[in-house]
């Protein structure tokens, strides 16, 4: 086999009309800086708060990692390519850009799966609560969040790697991802484009099967709980429940389907790579009295020192 001759790639973006990417330069900045300001904020709130201490705040603080990561591996490039003539990236670039997308998204699926579980014991198991989900035992599951997007995201990049790129350079999306690099390949990728397709689409579908009979197995142990208790514990379930609806919804809408150029394909990965990373702080905070407090806390105790 060739060794790939193709060094440099073209992107071609979400809109072709130079007026229209400026719009979304003006647009797409603020809610980057709103995802890293946001999400960073909830990281320094749940490092100093005294109030924040519990294993959910220390999962909350994780996702927050993640989605600022998550969300800079592909916004950044995609906001300065919105003023560029011509959109170009290297092909070790694009490969890195692919392996670090996959690897945050992944861990992202695995830390939500776990703070399903976090919320499970914490209402079916309230007497057990402290000592099934210690610290170490937090730090753990995080630990192991992160370890499986990493062997996840190396397999793709291991299949990817061994692929000739010798002829096409046009990418025809706004990143780099694995279906539009397929079709540049100097070969036959439907064994590869088949085998990375159930890598991600799996763990995204049995993932989101896991994580709505968590929360049904949830939502049945609530009518043995109080109407307060009723009312705390289906607070939390909606803001979990709303991020994970957002964050699956576009995942298993373009993973676990034949790949195509449709245009509305970008515009569902717009969705969960610039707007969910977004939206996620803001429903933690908006729906949770214990953020919400120790915010005004933190902006309470500055004028004093």
């Amino acid at each position: 086999m060739t060794r790939a001759n193709v060094t440099e790639l073209i992107i071609t973006g979400l809109f072709q009309d130079p007026e229209v990417q400026k719009v979304c330069f003006v647009l797409f900045l603020p809610v980057y800086l709103a995802t890293v300001l946001g999400n960073g904020l909830i990281i320094v709130m749940v490092s100093i708060s005294k109030s924040l201490r519990s294993p959910m705040y220390i999962f909350l603080s994780s996702l927050s990692l993640v989605e600022i990561c998550y969300s800079s591996t592909v916004v950044p490039k995609f906001i300065t390519d919105l003023l560029a003539k011509v959109k170009t990236i290297s092909l070790k670039g694009c490969l890195a850009q692919i392996f670090f997308f996959h690897f945050l998204g992944v861990a992202e699926i695995f830390l939500l799966v776990v703070m399903a579980y976090d919320r499970y014991v914490a209402i079916c198991k309230p007497l057990h609560y402290m000592n099934i989900m210690s610290h170490q035992v937090c730090h753990l599951l995080v630990g192991v969040s992160w370890l499986g997007g990493f062997l996840h995201s190396l397999i793709q990049l291991l299949i990817t790697v061994q692929l000739p790129f010798c002829g096409p350079n046009v990418i025809d999306h706004y990143f780099c991802d694995l279906q539009p690099l397929f079709k540049l390949a100097c070969t036959d990728t439907f064994v590869e484009s088949v085998t990375v397709m159930a890598n991600s689409g799996l763990i995204a579908l049995c993932s989101f099967l896991v994580l709505v009979s968590s929360y049904v197995i949830i939502l049945v142990n609530l009518r043995n709980h109080s109407a307060e208790g009723r009312r705390k514990a289906l607070s939390t379930c909606a803001s979990h429940i709303t991020v994970v609806i957002l964050f699956f919804g576009p995942a298993i809408f373009l993973y676990m389907r034949p790949s195509s150029t449709f245009t509305e394909d970008k515009l569902v990965a717009v969705f969960y790579t610039v707007i969910t990373p977004m939206l996620n702080p803001v429903i933690y905070t908006l729906r949770n009295s214990e953020v919400k407090n120790a915010m005004r806390n933190l902006w309470v105790k500055k004028p004093r020192d």
